[in-house]
């Protein structure tokens, strides 16, 4: 980690770093990043493939990157995650990212499965709070480090046909705002990131049963997603800063605002809006 002339350190530059969901998205974006920067990455994923996929890139570019497959779905497996990453580096990990994650939706409450349910928070509050318990503590005692948490502006954009990602999401920005306020001060920061589109293979892979629902999803990549490495890149800039919310899209600012000053009237105009849009 280098020493940061404006005082603390950045965080992000050569630094022993986990990423989950490493295999693709804005996973391999942080990861890449992250290498680009001078760091060791550990690159974790469900699909080992994947995860090889971005080790084998970082190291052609010249970086160096260990792949390891986990679901974060398995505490155990979060655990041996984090103690083959200390047994490889040598010495304690210093940036976490909690990525993994997985996109679900398109039915309303009560007829969305319960199936459906479990899949998406299993993975994407799970995994995050797997993450967290983990690594936290280890970043504690060594008194240096940073955890990033992968959100979503549905964290409060709260979309209809989209409750359990919604939720999923909420929870990890809880999550991040709690994990937050108890490691203030001990040298060890958390972000939360809250992008809206992001050009992933996240929809391509989803289970959108709802047509429209899937096709307000492919014009919002149309015409606001940015890359997953843009999207590492502002992210770990924030990290080196401190900051705790990373909201780095325009639109995604709006709907920020706009439910934190109008929470009654926002939940009603979204509400019509999905309605006119059938």
């Amino acid at each position: 980690m280098r020493l940061n002339p404006f005082g603390g350190s950045r965080r992000t530059e050569r630094a022993n770093a986990v990423v989950t969901g490493a295999g693709s998205g804005i996973g391999r974006g942080f990861a890449t990043e992250l290498a680009r920067r001078g760091g060791r990455v550990v690159c974790a994923d469900l699909d080992p493939e994947a995860a090889r996929r971005t080790a084998t890139d970082i190291a052609t570019a010249g970086g160096t990157a260990l792949d390891v497959e986990c679901d974060v779905r398995d505490a155990e497996q979060v655990a041996a995650l984090a103690d083959t990453a200390e047994r490889w580096f040598g010495e304690p990990v210093e940036v976490v990212i909690n990525n993994a994650g997985i996109g679900r939706g398109g039915e309303v409450i009560g007829a969305a499965s319960l199936e459906q349910w479990h899949q998406v928070l299993d993975v994407n509050l799970w995994g995050v709070v797997h993450g967290c318990h983990v690594f936290a503590p280890r970043l504690r005692a060594a008194g240096r480090g940073a955890i990033v948490n992968t959100a979503s502006a549905a964290a409060f954009g709260v979309a209809p046909r989209m409750a359990a990602y919604n939720v999923s999401k909420a929870g990890v920005l809880a999550l991040s705002e709690t994990l937050a306020a108890e490691l203030a001060g001990t040298g060890v920061t958390v972000t939360a990131l809250c992008p809206t589109a992001v050009r992933t293979n996240i929809l391509r892979d989803a289970d959108i049963t709802d047509p429209t629902t899937a096709r307000w999803g492919e014009v919002m990549l149309q015409w606001t997603g940015r890359s997953p490495d843009a999207i590492a890149r502002t992210t770990l800039d924030a990290v080196d800063h401190g900051r705790l919310y990373v909201v780095p899209q325009v639109e995604a600012k709006l709907i920020w605002q706009s439910k934190r000053l109008l929470p009654g009237p926002y939940t009603q105009v979204t509400g019509l809006l999905e309605r006119l849009m059938r």
